[in-house]
């Protein structure tokens, strides 16, 4: 006797594969998040705070406004401004030494910080300008 076979085929349900995939992908995401991190401990040196004290204290430092001249904390006149700070270039040996840091405001006009920057060079300085100022604030 001879069975009639006809197609016995049958697709397994097309959701079952994608909960299934699902499913691995949550496991070896949980299994990945609970190894530790490991790495190499490193000890990082300690700056000194008193040498950049130190170091920026040497250097001269101007701000512009549109009002005045700050040549290290004292307001001056442009005539004053040159004569002085001629005189403590003229003090300096070291090329290092004769940085001049200039502090200018948004508002300062540009004739101004012209004639500024061509008395430095002129003095003999070094002319840097100071983009950006950090500033630490301890709160107690």
């Amino acid at each position: 006797m001879k069975l009639n076979r006809g197609k016995m085929l049958i697709d397994p349900p097309a959701s079952a594969s994608s909960d299934i995939a699902f499913i691995l992908i949550i496991f070896f995401l949980v299994c990945a998040a609970v190894q530790p991190e490991t790495g190499l401990a490193q000890v990082l040196p300690k700056t000194e705070e008193q040498e950049e004290k130190t170091k920026q204290s040497q250097n001269l430092e101007v701000s512009i406004t549109p009002t005045s001249i700050v040549l290290n904390g004292s307001p001056l006149q442009l005539p004053e401004f040159a004569q002085r700070l001629t005189a403590a270039l003229q003090q300096k040996t070291k090329e290092a030494d004769r940085i001049v840091v200039v502090k200018s405001s948004p508002d300062t006009p540009y004739p101004t910080w012209i004639r500024v920057s061509q008395i430095i060079e002129q003095a003999g300085g070094i002319l840097t300008l100071e983009l950006e100022s950090n500033r630490t604030i301890q709160v107690d």
